[in-house]
């Protein structure tokens, strides 16, 4: 039995995080009957959705059903077409985009603690934001804080 040579365009999909992750449902006719259309592609997929409500006539509700999206998705998709071209129809990376709990304010605190005493573990210095601000930092973020601070390389 062969296996099939791996598939780039999907490989490159995935790691753009823009493999649309049911495209058996598009059933929009160019889809279906060009090649240069592919339904796994997320971005062109809404992209194409919202031409064909703005440019082509069709209602929003017909539109999302053909492109198997929503109409939530659909103004989500259009929104983002207005404000940021087509590139702002890529999923942003998920998760934080920065430090969120260890604060300026927090971070202050911390370094007096390790300056009244430098011995003082990261757990430890955990533990006294959770008691000052009632903020949950795990122990290495705290210390990866302190090494951006005193500009340190990343670890790891």
């Amino acid at each position: 039995m062969s296996k099939r040579p791996p598939d780039s365009k999907a490989a490159e999909l995935v790691r753009s995080r823009t493999l649309n992750a049911h495209p058996e449902t598009v059933n929009d006719e160019t889809f279906l009957s060009s090649s240069f259309f592919d339904a796994r592609d997320l971005v062109q997929v809404k992209y194409e959705m919202v031409r064909r409500a703005q440019t082509g006539g069709a209602s929003v509700s017909s539109a999302a059903r053909d492109f198997g999206l929503s109409r939530q998705s659909f103004y989500s998709a259009a929104a983002a077409l207005d404000s940021g071209g087509l590139a702002a129809l890529v999923p942003v990376k998920p998760g934080p985009r920065r430090a969120h709990k260890v604060t300026a304010e927090v971070l202050d605190y911390v370094a007096e603690l390790r300056a009244a005493d430098t011995h003082v573990g990261s757990a430890t210095l955990a533990d006294a934001v959770n008691n000052r601000f009632g903020v949950r930092v795990h122990p290495r973020s705290i210390e990866r804080a302190l090494a951006r601070r005193d500009g340190q390389p990343k670890s790891g």
